[in-house]
């Protein structure tokens, strides 16, 4: 007999294989789309805001997002294995050092914001790594004619 995390660990899965979810973490600035029926219309609607808390359980995932919209701050739950959930895009990484930001609730203006993380480049593209060299070469060849040129 299956464990009910077995089963939904398989769900998962299921669901996964016909989209795939942005990883994020609180803090960070998140476009959610979010498919909206009214009626036999069909539609797509954005809602970016803050991720204030992320829940990781399993199936029942689920994070937060805030925004302040006309001068109110409006928070909205969504579920992470949702079909209503379309997509989640990253807009900006934020620096944050604890996992629920509910301190952003009493905070308006400048002291609720928070700085971007900076993501370390980790290696160089050799490719553009050669072509400057050639061009400084290139450079350094010509300089060196116009000296000699000079020179005669």
């Amino acid at each position: 007999m299956k464990n009910i995390e077995d089963i939904n660990k398989e769900e998962i899965k299921k669901l996964l294989a016909n989209k795939s979810i942005t990883d994020f973490n609180p803090g960070d600035t998140v476009k959610v789309n979010v498919r909206i029926i009214e009626g036999k219309k069909q539609r797509i609607q954005a809602y970016e805001g803050v991720c204030i808390a992320k829940k990781n359980r399993g199936i029942n995932s689920a994070f937060t997002v805030r925004k302040i919209s006309f001068g109110e701050g409006v928070e909205r739950v969504f579920q992470l294995y949702s079909p209503n959930l379309d997509s989640i895009e990253l807009i900006r990484s934020g620096k944050v050092r604890r996992a629920k930001l509910y301190y952003l609730r009493d905070r308006k203006g400048k002291s609720a914001r928070i700085n971007e993380k900076i993501k370390k480049k980790i290696g160089l593209d050799l490719s553009k790594k050669e072509d400057t060299v050639k061009i400084e070469a290139s450079t350094t060849e010509k300089s060196q004619d116009k000296k000699e040129d000079l020179k005669k």
